[in-house]
């Protein structure tokens, strides 16, 4: 499935890998994706709850998976920011904000497609460290925000607020993937031990690592998990996967409101998404990966 550079689309992927049981499902199926041009990835923090390390966390969660497929050293890392940014205007500079500037700033007539798993730290600070940016031919593709109209608590906002906002209010296009999408994705136990776990030692620990964390940290009964960043790379590979509207691009208050302010740019927001195609196309390329079909995305690194 060899596509001619023209018809590849241009992506990072920037992930808060370690932050629950989902994000690597989404890594997995972006590294198998043949029509991406995956300039890299870019390991993200999750907060401090969780964990006093989470930025490590993360990066050491992409090192695995890379390890897992074969894939150690062919595929750029980049670290993001130990944490949030400290204000709207003092950015937390990192390798992987550098990464996103200099690939927005190349001279190429293709979208560079930016995939943010977690929280949007990492543009916010390259927006403010390169503010260019937002005039190049950049999508950002954010799997966060709570339910329209309204808004309210969602994990991946509350870890940077004030980047959000910046993000949202740079003028940059934002392809937005709330919470009410997200949680569509759900997969059972069965399933994922039917389709994904004798795919080889990659399949094995995805279903294992899923498992063990649903068992730690959810109270009561449990067999089922929503794959919740897998729909950012969906909407890459096509766009029309679901049904989306433009509306008012918000600011957010502390309480993780929108409160709509006539000035951002609409923002693309998604109100469904083929689950379907997005978790049949994981399994498949899943199951030719472990039958020996090394159809990967091209990697720039």
């Amino acid at each position: 499935m060899r596509l001619p550079p023209e018809k590849l689309q241009r992506v990072i992927i920037n992930t808060d890998a370690k932050n629950e049981a989902d994000d690597q499902y989404a890594i997995v199926q972006a590294l198998l994706t043949p029509c991406f041009d995956l300039h890299g990835i870019i390991p993200a923090h999750f907060g401090a709850i969780k964990s006093k390390t989470s930025l490590k966390d993360s990066a050491d969660e992409v090192h695995k998976i890379l390890d897992l497929m074969d894939l150690t050293g062919q595929v750029r890392v980049a670290d993001g920011a130990l944490g949030p940014i400290p204000d709207a205007q003092t950015p937390a500079p990192s390798a992987g904000a550098e990464m996103i500037i200099r690939e927005a700033m190349k001279d190429d007539p293709r979208p560079l497609h930016i995939a943010f798993l977690g929280p949007l730290t990492d543009m916010a600070s390259a927006i403010l460290m390169e503010p260019r940016i937002v005039n190049r031919n950049v999508r950002v593709i954010w799997i966060g925000g709570g339910h329209y109209p309204h808004g309210g608590r969602e994990y991946n906002l509350s870890n940077d607020i004030a980047g959000a906002n910046l993000v949202f209010g740079s003028g940059i296009e934002v392809w937005q993937i709330p919470m009410t999408v997200y949680r569509m994705m759900a997969v059972g136990y069965a399933e994922l031990y039917e389709r994904v776990y004798d795919k080889g030692p990659i399949g094995k620990y995805l279903v294992e690592q899923l498992i063990d964390w649903n068992t730690r940290m959810v109270a009561g009964p449990i067999e089922h998990r929503s794959l919740g960043d897998s729909p950012a790379i969906g909407v890459m590979m096509y766009p029309e996967c679901g049904k989306w509207e433009y509306r008012p691009g918000p600011e957010f208050n502390d309480l993780m409101s929108y409160v709509p302010n006539g000035m951002n740019r609409p923002a693309r927001v998604y109100e469904t998404v083929d689950v379907r195609f997005i978790q049949e196309d994981f399994f498949a390329k899943l199951s030719r990966f472990a039958r020996g079909i090394r159809e990967f995305a091209r990697f720039d690194g």
